[in-house]
This record gives structure tokens, C-alpha cells and sequence, in this order.
């Protein structure tokens, strides 16, 4: 599950031509008035519920991932868990609203405004005067200057992952009073909004071995509804207690305990009342979904192998081989007892399911395939480009989404989603599904049907040597008697296709070989330079990682359509991105990128033009496919330096549809949000943009019903 708030820049972005300027851009702006950004394409599902109907006091046991090995957003290793404790013990000025658009937080913010903009933009931050540390020292100038100075990228010994925004800062000083933080910037920073969310209290960022190792196993100071009481590493555990300082509304939990459960464990552990809360994938939302319908006789609660016929076949087979009766029989009964018990174990944990749902929305992410332009095929802008054209990208969309009762609608922007202030549909600067325009630009980039293959060549020449006509005639033969497919239906090695003469063929059939054959050059492959066009499709190879290769194994049938072909590569999740996505050994993969409020400074190095580094490597940044343009960068410049909102969005949109046209990378669908969650459990689930309000949640009062609106349901997982 994404967590926002703090959001997806307060760890490093990860898991991933023709000049841009000569293409036709698309005009920017919708038709009349209206908003491109439209509206978010699900709501958050979360069951809401009034504090009034909420029982005080309880633990929430929620599933994660891991136990960070760090609780520093600001470091390198920081992952989701990392954001999730941040966001419910440490202040964060800003969050996001339920249309993933950055809001002032009231529990810090009384107001942040720009006040100055000449000679430098200056920021006044207005703290509320309740706000303190779990230590009773109020939150202040200090705690802001001492982040500043950790995160500007001037010294070194930070151990930090990022600097953007805090780069721009000239200096912070106390305003009017200690609740007053005047910041002034040494260059424009339209992304200001971005900056202390979270904020760390001075005790972590005063000095770098603070900073570097006090905040990485603990946080003895925090200032949100719950603090951290303890991280057990041995058990994988972080359990947040609530805090007594908090001035805010108190917190309606106890205690919230973030435990490690693998993926396909936590089914189980939810049927066995381990867990209250839990993020799933599609085949533990469909049992849960199962076992909240009436039961019947022909239940899919009675599990697999239920049927007690399929137990008769040993003593049968044993009897009939004159093997001992009793022997057989005692094997009747054993292999009866385990489908029974599967069966049994089966309908307990279906019993159980049926306290939960599942909540359901889009996560504030999207996944995209990736072209690696760096060498190869994709080098050239007109494959990539075709490769785009080949995709029907509404048909992916529906594969993943529509069985789950969520919009299938195609991401139409590298820079934000549907709903966001950034957002609008820019894939025309590409154009849809055509694949008369994806084999006009292979035609144009030189690889054409039928050419000669000089592997296929050598190959071919050593199966003729090795088999002669003898071998032709038994193929022939092993043909007839399995159901009469003449090898005329078969591709012959060098992509031709030959009729046999009992079947009337064509003259020419036995032309010598070389022989271009028109009648079949759509079957035959695309070929330059005596080499195929074939892309290696590189893939994780994990059990969560299902959805992703039935979406490969689509877009590979789309490719082949239009003569392009793929090696699929499966390989492990933990080598993935580190060997394969970030080392650039890929043709084509699928990974994600969580969205943000800020494109204008997390997703530049995302798509920044890479660069030679000292060394003579190249820096790619986080631009995995390798591909950019200048002018793409200096949109990004622009887009970040100028205070006008309006002018800062229609920067970007260019730029992203500059991006499109490029072909590095193409969004295909936002990701689902699947959460399973305890029906007495509320104000928690599919949080979509919506930063969560970690003190309202809870668990529901003997009695009470939760509140009926924006977490209405959608249709079910089918």
C-alpha cells in the first residue's frame, strides 16, 4: 500500500532519438474551461466512521513488507514501512487531500503562505502554538534550520539520499515571535510546499552522526498521534504507542503493531486472527470476496479434492497389479485423509474470511513499460515509437483492473494521475494503437519481413546436413498420423512457408532457396543486418509478480503482430531492479512509479537527459530507460523556478508530452489498491491520494454502524 503525506519524495524514487522539438505537440488545454486534470478515477475505500462511534483503545495488527533498516526517510534504505511510521509520529506540514493535491496540515500549520518574492522568495510559516515534541520542547526555527543544513548537499558527511528543494535555500531564522519560521530561498522553488514533511526534530539532524545512526533503530522524539515504543527485529515488529502529548485529537487506538508477513502468507494469517489489516493480491481478495457469499453444498468452501471418488483409484490399481489388499486399503484411507483434511483446513480459514473485506481503489501509483534506449533496436526513436503504436493499451488496462470492478483507464501522463493538479492526457503527442503506422516506422528504421537471418542460415544448414531427405520424409509422416497437419501449415526455418505437391502447392515451392516467398512474408519475422528484431523482456519471477508477467505475455502477442519479437527473462525479485532495471541489462520490462504532488522536482531525474560522469560512465540519475532531451530538461527548470502555479502546470504538460513523444517509457494503468480489513475496523483500507488520519482509526463500538459515503463499494472481485 502507498502511503503519502510524507510522500513517495521522502525516499529516492525507485521499484524505472529524433529530436522532441520536431514533433507535433498536442494542444495542451481541454475544451473550453474544463479542468485536464479531471477527477481521481476511484475513491478511497476505507469504511468512515464518526470518533463518536469508535470503541477507545485496541491494537491494530497491520501486515507490511518489512521492518525498515531505517527509520530516516531521508536515507537511501528507507522503504514504505519507513513512511508509514513517519507519517504517524513525526510532523509533516503539508499532506495530501483524497485528489492527491498537497493541503496544509492544521495539527502543525496555522498558515504558509509566499510573502516575498523580490529580490528572494521568502516563506512564512505560521506553526501552531500547541505543537510540541513528545519531549515537551515546542517545535520551532531550530528543528527547521537543522533540517535545512542536513539535506542542502553541502556537507558531505549527511549520509543522504536526496537534496532537492533544500538546495535552494539561502537561510531560516525566527520570525515575529518562536512561532513564526521565515525561510528564504536563494533561487525561486515553486515545489516549496514540499519541504519538512516530514520534519525530524534537531536531535536527529543537528550533526551527521545523529543523523547517520540516531534516527536509523529508533526515534526517542516525535510529535504525531502515536510514537514508536519499540522495533523488535527478531519477531519483525514495530509496535506505536500512543502519545500522551499529542494535542490534537487524542488517538483512538492503543497501540498499532506493523508486522512482517510475506504476501502469500497473509490469507492465512488473516483467517487465523493474527492480523487486522492487510494489503492483498488478487487471488486473496477473490477467497475473501468467495467467503462472504451464502454458503451451499457445492461451495467452493468445501476446497480442492473434496470429492471422496478421487480416492477410490489406489485400492483399484493396487488390487488389480495383485498388490495386498490390506495394503491398498490402508493406502485408500491415507490418500482420503488428506483431501479431507485440506478440505477441512480449507473451510475453517473460508469460516474466518468472513469477518473481513475487501477495500478496494487505485494506488497513487502507475506501471509502465520501459524501453531501454540506450543501445540495441530501441537506440532508434522509430522502434521505440512502434513499439508504442503496436500496444492497445486500453486492452492491458482491462486485464488488470476490470476483473477486480476498478476504472480501466489508461494512464495518459508520465507526470501525474487523473485527478492531480499536473494531470492531463498527453499520449497524442505519440498517438494510439496502429499498426499499420508501428510497421511504417520499422519499415523506415530499415527492418523489413523476410530478410535474411544469419543465425537461422547456420543453423538451418547443419539440420539439413544432419538430417538430409530422409528426415524430411519423416516429418511428413509424424504429421499425417497426428490428425493430418501438413508441414505446409509449419514455418519452415527461414520464416518461408512451403505447400506440399499432394496438395496441389504453388509453382514455386521448391524454389531454390533464398527465394523470397510474397505470398507468406506477413508470417515471416523482421530481420536487419541479417539479425532478428528481437527485445529481451525482462521480468521478476516472484509469486507477486503474476499480474505483471499475464500483462508481458499480452504485450508480447501484441509486438509479434506487428513482426517484433520477444525473449521473455525471468529472474529473481531481489536481482530485478538492482542487476536488470538499474544496470540498464533490458530490452523491455515492467516496473512502477508511485505518483506525486511534485513533479516538478521528483520526477525530473526521472526523466533528465543522462549525462558522461567523471569516470567516463554514465549517469543516468533515476532514468532507467536512458532516454531524454534537453529540452525536456530545461522544461523541468523552468517548471520548477517559477511561482506561478498556472505557468508552472502548463511547463510541465509540455514537457510531458515531449516525454510521450520520445517513447522511453509508456504508462500503461494506474496499479489496484487491494486492502483486507477487519468489517469492524474503520477509517482505514484503500486510502488512494488520501494521506491516512492515523488518530481516527479504530475499531467500531458493540453496535454501531459505520458512516455511509465516499467508502461506498464497487463491484466485486470477480
Amino acid at each position: 500500500m502507498s502511503q503519502h503525506g510524507v510522500g513517495p519524495r521522502a525516499v529516492t524514487r525507485s521499484v524505472a532519438f529524433l529530436t522532441a522539438g520536431v514533433l507535433a505537440v498536442p494542444a495542451l488545454t481541454g475544451c473550453g474551461t474544463e479542468d485536464p486534470a479531471g477527477k481521481p478515477l476511484a475513491a478511497p475505500d476505507i469504511q468512515p466512521a464518526g470518533r463518536d462511534r469508535i470503541a477507545d483503545g485496541g491494537t491494530l495488527r497491520w501486515a507490511v513488507d518489512s521492518v525498515p533498516d531505517t527509520l530516516n526517510t531521508f536515507q537511501s534504505d528507507a522503504d514504505a514501512t519507513t513512511l508509514r511510521v513517519a507519517q504517524a509520529v513525526l510532523p509533516s506540514m503539508f499532506r495530501m487531500n483524497a485528489d492527491g493535491r498537497p493541503e496544509r496540515n492544521p495539527a502543525y500549520l496555522e498558515s504558509a503562505e509566499v510573502v516575498e518574492t523580490e529580490p528572494k522568495q521568502v516563506v512564512l510559516y505560521k506553526l501552531n502554538q500547541q505543537a510540541v515534541w513528545s519531549d515537551g520542547r515546542e517545535i520551532g526555527a531550530a528543528d527547521f534550520a537543522a533540517q535545512w543544513r542536513a539535506l542542502s548537499g553541502k556537507d558531505t558527511a549527511y549520509w543522504t539520499a536526496r537534496n532537492a528543494g533544500y538546495d535552494r535555500i539561502q537561510k531560516i531564522e525566527r520570525g515575529d515571535d518562536a512561532l513564526e519560521v521565515r525561510v528564504t530561498f536563494s533561487r525561486p522553488y515553486a515545489d516549496w510546499r514540499s519541504l519538512f514533511s516530514p520534519l525530524y526534530p534537531k536531535d536527529v539532524m543537528g550533526t551527521p552522526d545523529s543523523f547517520n545512526d540516531g534516527a536509523r533503530k529508533k526515534l526517542k522524539v516525535t510529535a504525531g498521534p502515536f510514537t514508536v515504543k519499540k522495533v523488535n527485529r527478531k519477531d519483525d515488529e514495530i509496535t506505536l504507542a500512543r502519545n500522551p502529548r499529542w494535542w490534537g485529537e487524542p488517538a483512538k487506538l492503543s497501540e498499532i503493531v506493523l508486522r512482517t508477513v510475506p504476501r502469500d502468507k497473509r490469507a492465512a494469517e488473516l483467517a487465523a486472527g493474527t492480523l487486522d489489516v492487510a494489503e492483498i493480491d488478487p487471488s486473496a481478495a477473490r477467497r475473501i470476496t468467495v467467503a462472504a457469499r451464502p454458503q451451499s453444498s457445492s461451495s467452493p468452501l468445501m476446497g480442492p479434492g473434496a470429492d471422496r471418488s478421487t480416492a477410490d483409484a489406489p485400492r483399484s490399481r493396487a488390487v488389480a497389479e495383485g498388490s495386498n489388499e490390506k495394503a491398498a486399503a490402508a493406502e485408500e484411507t491415507a490418500d482420503r485423509k488428506k483431501p479431507r483434511k485440506a478440505a477441512a483446513k480449507y473451510a475453517r480459514q473460508q469460516q474466518a474470511l468472513r469477518g473481513f473485506e475487501v477495500r478496494k481503489s487505485l494506488e497513487p501509483a502507475f506501471t509502465q513499460l520501459a524501453l531501454n534506449g540506450a543501445e540495441g533496436p530501441l537506440a532508434d526513436e522509430r522502434v521505440r515509437r512502434a513499439v508504442a503504436r503496436a500496444l492497445d493499451r486500453r486492452e492491458l488496462a482491462e486485464t488488470v483492473l476490470k476483473p477486480l470492478g476498478l476504472p480501466a483507464v489508461p494512464v495518459g501522463s508520465h507526470l501525474a494521475l487523473s485527478g492531480q493538479a499536473h494531470y492531463a492526457d498527453n499520449s497524442g503527442a505519440l498517438g494510439g494503437q496502429d499498426t499499420k503506422e508501428a510497421q511504417a516506422l520499422l519499415a523506415d528504421a530499415g527492418w523489413v519481413r523476410g530478410g535474411p537471418l544469419k543465425e537461422q542460415k547456420k543453423k538451418e544448414k547443419e539440420e539439413e546436413k544432419a538430417a538430409g531427405a530422409e528426415g524430411e520424409k519423416a516429418v511428413g509422416e509424424d504429421n499425417k498420423a497426428h490428425g493430418g497437419q501438413d508441414p505446409a501449415d509449419h514455418l519452415a526455418p527461414d520464416g518461408k512457408q512451403y505447400k506440399h505437391p499432394a496438395r496441389g502447392g504453388a509453382p514455386g515451392a521448391y524454389a531454390p532457396k533464398g527465394t523470397a516467398a510474397p505470398a507468406n512474408r506477413e508470417a515471416a519475422p523482421l530481420a536487419k543486418n541479417g539479425k532478428p528484431l528481437t527485445l529481451r523482456f525482462v521480468l521478476p519471477s516472484g509469486p507477486g509478480s503474476q499480474t505483471l508477467r499475464t500483462v508481458a505475455d499480452r504485450i508480447s502477442r501484441m509486438l509479434q503482430r506487428v513482426g517484433i519479437g520477444t525473449d521473455i527473462s525471468k529472474v529473481s525479485d531481489e536481482s530485478y531492479f538492482r542487476d536488470h532495471i538499474a544496470s540498464g541489462q533490458y530490452d523491455l520490462a515492467l516496473y512502477s512509479w508511485p505518483a506525486t504532488a511534485f513533479p516538478a522536482t521528483d520526477a525530473r531525474p526521472v526523466y533528465a537527459k543522462p549525462v558522461p560522469a567523471a569516470d567516463g560512465s554514465l549517469n543516468v540519475e533515476q532514468n532507467y530507460t536512458r532516454v531524454g532531451t534537453d529540452q525536456v530538461d530545461q522544461l523541468f527548470d523552468e517548471a520548477v523556478s517559477t511561482l506561478d502555479e498556472s505557468k508552472s502546470r502548463s511547463l510541465l504538460r509540455k514537457a510531458d508530452s515531449r516525454i510521450w513523444a520520445a517513447a522511453g517509457s509508456i504508462p500503461l494503468f494506474q496499479r489496484p489498491q487491494l486492502i483486507a480489513a477487519r468489517k469492524t475496523l474503520v477509517n482505514t483500507g484503500a486510502f488512494g491520494f488520501g494521506t491516512p488520519v492515523y488518530e481516527d482509526m479504530g475499531f467500531l463500538k458493540k453496535g454501531a454502524k459505520p458512516a455511509a459515503g465516499p467508502s461506498a463499494k464497487g463491484s466485486p472481485v470477480a
